[in-house]
């Protein structure tokens, strides 16, 4: 219950509507006063909090007997802000394009950093149908809770994956899926390189990930000669 609490206040809700709303899930229908006694909360904060959960739509009430009975909405209503601000936020890039200026020429270098660094690395990757790796250590995906999503879905996108691993993570949870065709090499190597259309990605993925993406077609084409001779080299 304490991972569901922490859970879901990086959902958005506070450590009491946590509380509360969970508290709801498991009873068909309580009073505020039910509530409080069942989780030891004073009366009053019970009925501020479960006004706030009406207003984020994962809480009702029905009245019977003059009482009001309060009832937990079922947990896809969590989304509702987060689809709230994808619209709006796709409005807005749609008025940023019209204003941004692009360079003639579309290549160079770009560092990122974070977890949201990887994000953006994953999301340019599977707008392409194809993606080879190197130094494989099964990190971002440990760091970035909807990886296990994403590989699951490669089939359903049409998108070919090819990641060598080094032989000590063998093991790891990444490697045991279809598909990913996994290979493994003897090495010690703690950056991953990715190669994809005209792109060649740098990252390393510890407490801070580090990512390099190069977009150079000249230099993303030597990387796939020299995939395929590792390719050939590892085993399965």
């Amino acid at each position: 219950m304490e991972k569901l609490k922490e859970q879901l206040t990086k959902a958005g809700l506070t450590g009491n509507e946590a509380k509360v709303y969970l508290e709801l899930l498991k009873y068909n229908e309580l009073t505020a006063n039910e509530i409080s006694k069942k989780i030891s909360m004073d009366r009053t904060l019970t009925y501020t909090i479960l006004n706030h959960l009406i207003e984020k739509g994962i809480v009702s009430y029905i009245i019977k007997q003059n009482k009001k009975f309060f009832r937990a909405e079922k947990p896809e209503n969590l989304l509702n802000p987060i689809k709230e601000k994808e619209f709006f936020v796709n409005d807005l890039i749609s008025e940023l394009n019209k204003i941004q200026k692009y360079p003639k020429q579309d290549y160079g270098i770009k560092v990122f950093e974070g977890k949201e660094g990887l994000r953006n690395l994953m999301n340019l990757i599977l707008k392409y149908k194809k993606f080879d790796s190197f130094g494989g250590t099964g990190r971002a995906y440990d760091l970035l809770y909807e990886m296990q999503a994403i590989i699951k879905s490669l089939n359903k996108k049409e998108v070919s994956a090819r990641i060598i691993f080094s032989k000590k993570f063998k093991e790891h949870e990444i490697t045991k899926y279809p598909q990913v065709k996994s290979k493994f090499l003897e090495t010690n190597s703690e950056a991953t390189t990715t190669i994809f259309e005209d792109y060649v990605s740098i990252h390393l993925a510890k407490e801070k990930p580090l990512i390099i993406l190069i977009k150079n077609k000249d230099i993303a084409d030597s990387y796939k000669n020299y995939f395929e001779i590792l390719w050939k080299q590892a085993k399965s």
